[in-house]
């Protein structure tokens, strides 16, 4: 007999290869699926349209493509090469487990097929000889998909030649345990609970257990059982040592001593003596880290002691965890490492070039960074707290209307309460969440999702003695609400039905509607009231109560539930990292902290929720809001500060990175992990802003053309130097007019030309930037192609792409300017004035200053535009594609926004030329 779940995996096997899946292509296939199902059994119970729709929403998923920012000097190129030589099995038996029991599209597999290529391409060649050693990150979103990623990253290792596979998985056992339960099933194949080691007897699960496929040789040093991590003891009575002929797993915690024995256990076993330095390391071993949540406990939080010139002292100590790490990576003569995490605040500021001798190289990712895209169905920060700032050339986006405003936690649950303390009682807020979890999943039932898990988050402490109170007075009020469903309300003057009702009219009714015109899901449908009535008691009576944390026994395990779980779980720190929450639904939230990335992993709402986004809540408080509204847009600027770095072809180190700062006291990360961070305020004032990548397809390349030549056209008579053409005291309106017409790449988005005029405008009205010198730049040199450009023969300017495949046309190193340029409009006694700044700042005596102290002695009234004619060959245009670069004088009256910027953006700016 054919049920729902195997329909399902026969349509999506015949929309495999379709070039384009409509519904009428899937109502084709399906309409296949059910003449089949009605031959052999006429009577069976499948909700056809349902699973249309169901289908729909798999398939109309759109992702976008990775962006990478990449340093290969150290790196030999190799997959490429070797691809066709290598048998993808466990990637091949991972990606059938995710279209047939994970019901995963065929282009979403590809995707991740494409993804995890990315990636695996640049760590090293397991079969290179000789030592090497790669370090990268890998940056998504808060429980956007990572671990899937990860997983076939682990899987196509495997198959490539990577022999030990160590994960680093939280701080917490029931992370780690979490992590591990799902690697038995999507790598290992079998319950590592009952035996670790790979055995053909072994309890088969996920992957072991699909039809037809070989039981592939792994072994697993730790197990999901809550005390499965590394114990040496245990390691030596399996017999697996790292190095053989089969592949190892180990899923650890990040904890000191547990890392520790690793070390020492995997040194004893297969260490020998290296001449260079006489360090015991594993020779001819490759080691794969996966450092799950690498902003968490890896970073050193240490000071990083200088002697008196400012120079990093050649030895000094770490924190503990960062140290074993290091000294693992340091301990094998083939490494690679990467770090995933959704909040990369810290990692970008460890310092690059925190090597000792003892521990080695410190984690920063010099090998790599890569920014993955959410797919178009995840519901994440933007989506649920909306983007309202476009300042900073952020997309604004419209929040979601699920959030319920709290504001009578403040005799319920202090903030500064202490572990002792007593609650008095459940506020309004928190029962009506309870009754809003209790529609929530009635109406799951009513939509055809009876058999998928929901969770309801109940996180407003951090002391596991008040979580246990809490639980007592909400079991108290699950078992008055579930008695009054099942036997009516007696003599009470409220009936509990009526109140529920008002709640889905009030609510849930129009939150649907909103829902509906802001997201495209076909599987959100309308239903009636009396049939989510029908399900009140049932949906109530389901539910559980679980306490997760480091005292209570309570186990998350959703295995268990195959008919699924509908639970409230109350903890605190063990909840903030990691922990999936399977079907969260609705989530009570009070719980303060005042560091972004604490803040935004604590987040379990984010994720996907196809067919119930619309059931979905999020009762907290105004403030919180406010708070992760400033940290949506911190945290988007930061990625698209990632995507424009990559457009210009940089590496890791290559780039200054800056995180926005809030106003009113909260941290980017923990104060000690931003040691080596400084704080800037930055605006456009004091800054050159310049286009460095361009469009190259004629319609684009011919208007931007025309604009500048009428442009300079109406400019009339000039002056110049070095073949340069210069205009003196251009009004600013003119400027304006000119960004009107432009036309600038996307992924030059300081350049955005409706930002830089709202602030140019903008300074007008504080009587700044009224008067403009405006250059034509021109290249001299004697091979030099030329063009007439607004009525003056001009030598066009070469600039190499940085894009290989002309997709594009961006600079390298993503400048345009040559240092000199900025100086045009200068007097000798202004730049003699920016040379003492600098020197006085630095300690430098530079022939050239840096652009930052150049723009220093500028006047705030007058700002420069430098117009450069490039070569077209480099681009593969016929004309001249025109680049723009605008010199920002320093104001007092500009709106500044503070960031935290790691070194190299602070020495980009005031350091060396830029």
């Amino acid at each position: 007999m054919i049920d729902y779940d195997k329909a399902r995996q026969l349509v999506m096997v015949m929309l495999k290869g379709e070039q384009k899946i409509s519904r009428e292509v899937i109502r084709e296939k399906v309409q296949i699926v059910q003449n089949m199902v009605s031959s052999e059994n006429p009577t069976g119970s499948i909700d056809w349209e349902m699973l249309i729709k169901d289908i729909e929403s798999r398939c109309n998923v759109w992702i976008g493509t990775g962006t990478v920012l990449d340093y290969r000097e150290d790196h030999k190129p190799w997959l490429p090469d070797r691809r066709s030589q290598i048998q993808w099995k466990f990637w091949k038996r991972y990606e059938r487990y995710l279209e047939e029991e994970k019901g995963w599209s065929d282009k979403t597999v590809i995707r991740l097929g494409e993804f995890t290529d990315q990636i695996l391409e640049r760590l090293e060649n397991p079969q290179r000889l000789g030592k090497w050693d790669r370090r990268g990150m890998v940056v998504g979103q808060v429980q956007s998909g990572k671990t899937a990623n990860y997983t076939g990253l682990i899987c196509k290792a495997v198959d490539a030649g990577y022999k030990l596979i160590i994960v680093l998985a939280g701080q917490h056992k029931s992370l780690r345990s979490q992590t591990q339960l799902r690697l038995d099933a999507e790598f290992l194949g079998f319950d590592t609970q009952l035996n670790r080691a790979f055995n053909q007897e072994n309890l088969r699960i996920g992957v072991g257990r699909l039809t037809g496929e070989e039981f592939l040789t792994v072994h697993s040093l730790t197990s999901n059982a809550d005390n499965g991590d590394f114990n040496k003891k245990v390691a030596i009575q399996v017999g697996v040592i790292p190095g053989g002929g089969d592949p190892v797993l180990l899923v650890v915690k990040k904890n000191k001593s547990v890392l520790s024995n690793l070390l020492n256990w995997a040194v004893s076993v297969r260490g020998e003596k290296d001449i260079e330095n006489g360090k015991k390391i594993v020779k001819g071993i490759p080691l794969l880290v996966i450092d799950d949540e690498a902003d968490n406990a890896s970073i050193n939080t240490n000071p990083i002691p200088l002697d008196e010139n400012g120079k990093m002292l050649e030895d000094y100590d770490v924190t503990a965890i960062n140290g074993m790490i290091r000294q693992l990576l340091d301990s094998f003569e083939k490494t690679a490492y990467v770090g995933y995490t959704a909040t990369p605040f810290a990692n970008i500021f460890i310092f690059p070039q925190g090597e000792t001798d003892r521990h080695g190289k410190d984690l920063f990712p010099e090998s790599f960074i890569i920014n993955l895209p959410a797919p178009s169905n995840y519901i994440g920060p933007a989506k649920v707290f909306g983007i309202y700032e476009d300042d900073a050339g952020v997309e604004s986006e419209k929040g979601l209307p699920i959030i319920r405003p709290v504001d009578d936690f403040k005799t319920f649950i202090p903030d500064n309460h202490r572990k002792d303390y007593i609650p008095p009682g459940l506020p309004n807020s928190l029962r009506r969440a309870i009754r809003a979890f209790i529609l929530s999943c009635a109406t799951r039932m009513v939509r055809g999702q009876e058999k998928n898990h929901n969770s309801m988050l109940v996180h407003v402490t951090r002391y596991t003695d008040v979580q246990k109170k809490l639980a007592d007075l909400i079991s108290e009020e699950l078992t008055f609400l579930r008695r009054r469903l099942e036997y009516g309300d007696g003599n009470t003057s409220e009936p509990l039905i009526a109140e529920l009702e008002d709640l889905w009219r009030e609510d849930y009714l129009e939150t649907t509607r909103r829902v509906k015109e802001q997201i495209s899901d076909p599987l959100i449908k309308d239903i009636d009231w009396n049939d989510v009535k029908q399900s009140l008691y049932r949906a109530a009576d389901k539910i559980q109560l679980k306490i997760i944390n480091g005292t209570a026994r309570d186990v998350l395990d959703y295995r268990d539930h195959p008919n699924g779980l509908s639970v409230i779980v109350i903890g605190g720190d063990k909840l903030s990292r990691g922990l999936t929450l399977e079907g969260l639904t609705v989530s009570y939230y009070l719980r303060a902290s005042r560091m972004y990335d604490t803040l935004m992993q604590m987040g379990r709402w984010f994720g996907y929720r196809p067919g119930y986004i619309d059931l979905c809540r999020l009762y907290t408080s105004e403030e919180l809001v406010t708070w992760y509204r400033h940290i949506t847009l911190a945290s988007e600027e930061l990625r698209n500060d990632f995507d424009y770095m990559a457009a210009l072809g940089g590496t890791p180190k290559d780039y200054g990175l800056r995180v926005r700062t809030h106003p009113e006291g909260l941290f980017i990360t923990a104060v000690n992990k931003m040691r080596t961070g400084t704080e800037m305020e930055l605006s456009y004032d004091g800054h050159l802003i310049e286009t460095v990548v361009f469009h190259t397809d004629r319609t684009t390349v011919e208007s931007n053309y025309n604009v500048v030549d009428g442009f300079i056209r109406e400019r009339g008579s000039c002056s110049g130097n070095n073949g340069r053409k210069i205009w003196r005291d251009i009004p600013s309106t003119v400027i304006t007019q000119l960004l009107r017409g432009i036309i600038v790449h996307p992924e030059s988005r300081k350049a955005n030309p409706e930002i830089l005029r709202q602030y140019i405008e903008a300074q007008m009205e504080n009587n700044e930037l009224n008067r403009w010198t405006v250059a034509l730049i021109s290249n001299t040199k004697p091979k030099a192609k030329t063009d007439r450009i607004g009525g003056h023969n001009v030598g066009l300017v070469l600039r190499t792409n940085a894009d290989e495949k002309c997709e594009k046309y961006s600079m390298t190193k993503g400048h345009l300017i040559s240092p000199t340029d900025e100086m045009i409009d200068l007097s000798e006694e202004q730049i003699i004035r920016a040379k003492e700044k600098m020197k006085e700042k630095t300690g430098k005596s530079p022939e050239i200053p840096s652009g930052g102290y150049i723009r220093g002695v500028r006047s705030p009234e007058n700002g420069l535009l430098l117009i450069y004619p490039l070569d077209p060959e480099p681009a593969g245009t016929s004309k001249p594609v025109m680049g723009f670069a605008f010199s920002f004088p320093e104001s007092s009256s500009a709106r500044k926004i503070k960031y935290r910027v790691n070194n190299v953006y602070w020495e980009q700016e005031f350091g060396g030329h830029d």
